[in-house]
């Protein structure tokens, strides 16, 4: 008997076999046959159909798997895609280094006064330098805190003047201080001839009473620190122990060294000095008054000195006894000369003879070879006296220069930024920059776009110097294409900072300045450029400037194609009459009445076309002739859509415009709730007076913001971006010249008088800064371009040259009037007295004055 076909399916379940009992008929066979087949039939059907539904369910399932799969995964991008943009903002741009000589790789600049917060102080271009530097105080001004110990340069100290006279920003420098009775005199000469780690240097310190009034003594303080991650160790070397007292140390930067004390001059009244653990470089001032005391002499003749050896903190033995912080006090009887040399003695063998940096009339005559020189080197330069200025508006300018080359640091940290998809601030990377400063006593630090203006005045004294800072800018280009605008960087830098100014937002942009400085390389130094190392800095550069324009160029872009507004503005503020607009470097310039991403600002289209036109140059000068930016250009300049978009058909001016009323007011808001505190009960309750608050008196709406002319307004004609024959350029020309508008006897004002925000506070506690004050770096623009359009001929090159003339004069002889006055540059100028006002000394951008002088633009 066969067994069914369908019986060896595994899948299907096993039936009975049924045969055909014997004598049946065939057709009764074929019945049960046909039973048995049905029966059959419909037991595979039904195992098929149960087969086919847990396939249906099999794949059902694999489908919610695969969704719930895609789900996650989209989930996991969303947020890997968050963190992507979270980490773009510190993220450095992936391009080669523009730095490639720094450190022990450039002896000749290692060392330097790059230390420009302080009176006087030196250190090298290492991340972790070991730096040295002077303090100084007489006991008769010695106060509370250790107030009267001259430090950091601080506008609080109320000195007489102070300022770099000689500074060639490689080789040596010499200052001025005058801190009544007392003038003292810093200078310091470098010898790097076959040595190592930069070489060896002397520095002088001379101290003269110039009134014989008063105090007869003063008390200097020569110190060396280390950095906290400096990796080396310092140590006083006594009198007992070497006939030339000092500090011996070594550092991995440095390799071995001494540093000696040698007095020339005058008569030491009583030595002493500290050799501790100072818990910062921000804290060595507090370090040093925290452990004075009082000693006498044999003669009974009382002093206030330092203890010497001290390894414990706040009374608690230190769990580093080696010292970072050692200071040499030498209280002397004025006249008195030190003379402080510093010597590498690294890569000599033992009981070899090594040289010594020159002291005494050995120095003197050093520095006054140098002097020499760089006078020299002034006059080639700028050609002062052939253009017939004095002796005096000559060494104005000289100290000017040397302010600027002075005023050069050297900083290392990480500045702490935040984006709109970081929730709280985050380190920058760490990194170097060599950079001049706005102030050494309020701005010791360096700013993006100050530096642009800076660097068309070190250009022209040294063209590898200025490569150099905008080398270091450049290495601080995110993967975005931005450049935080102020850079913050070490912790005695940030000492410097107040909290709400720290954090870089990378929404926020500055004025692109470096493009007018590289616009000057290209038009007077093209030659210079053109050797190899410096057409290699360039090729470097341009991809970075290609990153950095492409960041202004859509951040900042506004709603309508050819229009950009400073972002940062802050549109909720009730504090502020017109809210800032710090980005634009311009800060409490007024603008649109209510910030909204609909503005326009015209400052802002004038320094892209500037940049575009500059990228066009300079991609043609490294062969690359990029279209693109001379369509930009031409574009931005076009001067017809440039009046439909920004001038005002009423007033003619080219303006902001926005959402915008004049009627607005700061007045107190009506008093909080009157309190009574312990001492008033009783009595009358106390009523807190709130802070004044905006308040807006007529709605505005949007349109040109026409009653705001000033600095903004002539943006088009500081940036050379009107036609020559343009009647706009005639009508400013015309309004700048106006005294009730922006001309002044002392140079262009910042905002027309007419103007309803003229001198106008913004805050309560907040004075006017840019509503009408003089500021030299905008009327350094202003001269320039009337140069420029009075040289082409046309209906308004009479007016410029003449307007040219006055201004120039205007400007140069107050600036330099006020320095006679008062000791200082200052960082703006009164426009109805032509007083200094602001900082001081503000040898920034103010410092300009020595190329209006020159007539270098």
């Amino acid at each position: 008997m066969a067994r069914n076909a369908g019986g060896t399916n595994n899948n299907t379940p096993k039936t009975n076999v049924t045969s055909t009992p014997p004598g049946a008929s065939a057709s009764a066979a074929g019945a049960a046959a046909a039973a048995t087949s049905a029966k059959h039939k419909r037991s595979t059907t039904n195992s098929r159909s149960f087969s086919f539904q847990l396939l249906s369910s099999k794949l059902i399932l694999d489908k919610w798997k695969t969704l719930i799969g895609c789900v996650c995964l989209a989930i996991a991008s969303y947020f890997g895609y968050l963190g992507y943009l979270e980490t773009r903002v510190n993220t450095p741009y992936d391009n080669q280094k523009m730095v490639l000589r720094t450190g022990l790789d450039d002896p000749e600049r290692y060392w330097g006064s790059y230390r420009p917060q302080t009176y006087f102080g030196m250190k090298t271009r290492d991340p972790h330098s070991l730096v040295m530097g002077l303090m100084w105080y007489t006991p008769s001004n010695l106060g509370p805190g250790g107030h009267g110990i001259r430090h950091w340069c601080d506008l609080g100290d109320n000195l007489d003047g102070y300022g770099w006279t000689h500074h060639d920003g490689r080789s040596f420098g010499m200052q001025k201080i005058h801190d009544l009775p007392f003038e003292i005199k810093t200078s310091f000469v470098k010898y790097s001839t076959d040595k190592q780690f930069g070489g060896d240097w002397t520095a002088r310190i001379s101290v003269r009473n110039t009134t014989r009034a008063w105090d007869r003594s003063i008390s200097l303080i020569w110190y060396v620190a280390l950095d906290e991650r400096s990796n080396g160790h310092i140590k006083y070397v006594s009198d007992e122990k070497s006939p030339e007292p000092g500090v011996y140390g070594e550092t991995q930067g440095l390799g071995e060294f001494q540093v000696r004390f040698h007095a020339v001059k005058g008569r030491i009244l009583h030595k002493s000095y500290l050799s501790t653990v100072a818990p910062s470089l921000s804290m060595l001032k507090e370090t040093i008054f925290s452990h004075f005391r009082a000693f006498a002499n044999k003669n009974g003749n009382r002093f206030i000195g330092l203890p010497g050896e001290i390894v414990s903190q706040n009374g608690l033995p230190s769990t580093n006894p080696e010292p970072n912080f050692i200071a040499i006090q030498i209280t002397a009887e004025v006249d008195f000369t030190l003379d402080i040399t510093y010597q590498s003695t690294s890569g000599f063998a033992l009981g070899e003879s090594i040289p010594k940096p020159p002291t005494g009339r050995a120095y003197t005559d050093s520095l006054q070879a140098k002097i020499a020189e760089f006078e020299k080197r002034f006059e080639d330069t700028f050609q002062l006296s052939a253009k017939g200025f004095g002796a005096e508006e000559i060494r104005f300018a000289r100290n000017s220069l040397s302010n600027m080359i002075g005023g050069i640091g050297y900083f290392y940290g990480a500045s702490r930024v935040q984006s709109v998809h970081t929730q709280n601030p985050v380190p920058y990377w760490k990194a170097p920059l060599y950079t001049a400063v706005p102030s050494r006593s309020f701005f010791p630090r360096g700013f993006l776009w100050d530096e642009g203006f800076h660097g068309l005045l070190i250009s022209s004294w040294d063209v590898d110097i200025e490569l150099d800072i905008i080398s270091h800018w450049f290495d601080l280009l995110n993967v975005e294409g931005w450049i935080p605008r102020e850079q913050i960087l070490g912790t005695e830098a940030l000492a410097k900072v107040p909290e709400e100014f720290v954090t870089q937002r990378n929404s926020h942009a500055n004025p692109p300045t470096f493009f007018l400085t590289l616009r000057k390389l290209l038009t007077q130094h093209k030659q210079q450029l053109s050797q190899k190392g410096r057409f290699a800095t360039l090729e470097r550069l341009y991809p970075r400037l290609q990153a950095w324009f492409n960041w202004y160029n859509t951040t900042q872009r506004g709603e309508i194609l050819g229009t950009y507004l400073w972002r940062g503005r802050n549109a909720s503020t009730l504090r502020e009459l017109n809210p800032k607009s710090l980005s634009s470097g311009l800060d409490d310039y007024p603008r649109a009445s209510h910030p909204t991403d609909r503005e326009r600002h015209v400052d802002l289209r004038c320094w892209i076309a500037l940049a575009a036109s500059v990228m066009a140059e300079l991609s043609t000068l490294l062969g690359k002739d990029d279209v693109k930016y001379y369509e930009t250009a031409s574009y931005l300049t076009d001067n017809e859509l440039l009046n439909k978009l920004h001038l005002d058909p009423y007033s003619e001016h080219y303006t902001d415009w926005g959402l915008h009323t004049d009627s607005v007011v700061l007045k107190h808001p009506p008093p909080l709730t009157p309190q009574r505190t312990g001492a008033q009960r009783g009595g009358a309750p106390h009523q807190q007076q709130p802070e004044k608050q905006r308040y807006t008196l007529n709605p505005p709406d949007f349109k040109f913001v026409d009653t705001m002319f000033g600095y903004v307004s002539l943006f088009p004609l500081l940036l050379e971006q009107l036609d020559h024959d343009s009647s706009s350029l005639g009508k400013l020309l015309h309004d700048m010249r106006d005294p009730k508008l922006l001309w002044s006897n002392y140079g262009l004002r910042s905002l027309s008088k007419d103007s309803p925000m003229y001198m106008k506070r913004n805050t309560e506690h907040d004075p006017p800064y840019w509503r009408g004050p003089i500021w030299i770096n905008i009327n350094y623009l202003a001269v320039k371009a009337l140069r420029h359009y009075g040289k082409i001929n046309g209906p308004h090159a009479e007016a410029a040259r003449k307007i040219y003339g006055e201004l120039r004069d205007n400007l140069i002889k107050n600036i330099f009037r006020q320095y006679q006055r008062t000791g200082y540059i200052w960082e703006q100028y009164d426009d109805t007295t032509g007083e200094g006002k602001g900082c001081n000394p503000f040898t920034g951008w103010s410092g300009l004055v020595v190329l209006l002088m020159a007539e270098q633009f």
